[in-house]
């Protein structure tokens, strides 16, 4: 009897930062399996990942994966491996919440369902844009929100809402059953435990490659467009 599939939060005693890397290997074995690769060494996967080889095994072998010495790993079998640990061996059911220009983009994104992600639903506060339809399906109403979610098995939500209504919508998601929820809006969530959240914050990423962008010209390092202009 196959095991049931783990829910998104769901603790494996992975540490936190080799699930974090699970996707990026996950997404280099995709391409690599596209091009017709059928096996690649830890090497060529810390080259395409950005880690070294010695986190590539260490990593892998939390999955009982260990590779043939002289061969590598067996990249069809890998994907499977780590889609399996991810849980993305069945699509999960998402709710977008906020259709602004961000829920827009995320909404028509064609690679989550590639990666084991269906966008079941999405929903917005304006009136106005009910009914607007967005890639294949129409935007509904915030009011609608916990019965979609039930209609769907949504798992997962997704909140691209105004800061001043991203606790409120988080509320009425955990209530509804929802236990991961991915934030984009610029504000820290007050959840109880057993929910998972994901904080992406545009603004500091940002800021981050701009503190990186001032220590390069504080060393005189070209431009990279000059530098290729050059």
């Amino acid at each position: 009897m196959p095991a049931a599939p783990r829910r998104p939060g769901r603790r494996t005693g992975l540490p936190e930062a080799t699930i974090a890397r699970l996707p990026v290997y996950l997404r280099v074995l995709g391409a690599l399996g596209e091009a017709g690769i059928a096996t690649a060494s830890s090497e060529e996967l810390a080259g395409s990942a950005g880690v070294t080889s010695a986190k590539v095994r260490k990593d892998l072998s939390y999955l009982g994966s260990y590779g043939i010495r002289g061969v590598g790993y067996d990249v069809e079998y890998l994907v499977y491996q780590i889609s399996r640990e991810l849980g993305l061996t069945q699509p999960w059911a998402v709710v977008i919440v906020g259709v602004g220009n961000l829920g827009h983009a995320l909404a028509n994104y064609g690679g989550f369902s590639s990666r084991g992600f269906r966008i079941a639903a999405l929903v917005d506060a304006d009136r106005a844009r009910v009914g607007e339809p967005v890639g294949d399906l129409r935007v509904g109403h915030l009011d609608e929100l916990e019965r979609l979610i039930e209609e769907f098995g949504v798992s997962i939500a997704v909140l691209a809402t105004p800061v001043a209504a991203a606790q409120d919508v988080c509320d009425r998601l955990v209530a509804a059953g929802v236990r991961s929820i991915l934030n984009f809006a610029p504000v820290v969530l007050t959840v109880p435990d057993g929910v998972e959240v994901r904080k992406v914050d545009l603004a500091v990423e940002l800021q981050i490659l701009a503190f990186h962008e001032q220590r390069r010209s504080a060393r005189g390092e070209p431009d990279y467009l000059e530098a290729v202009l050059q």
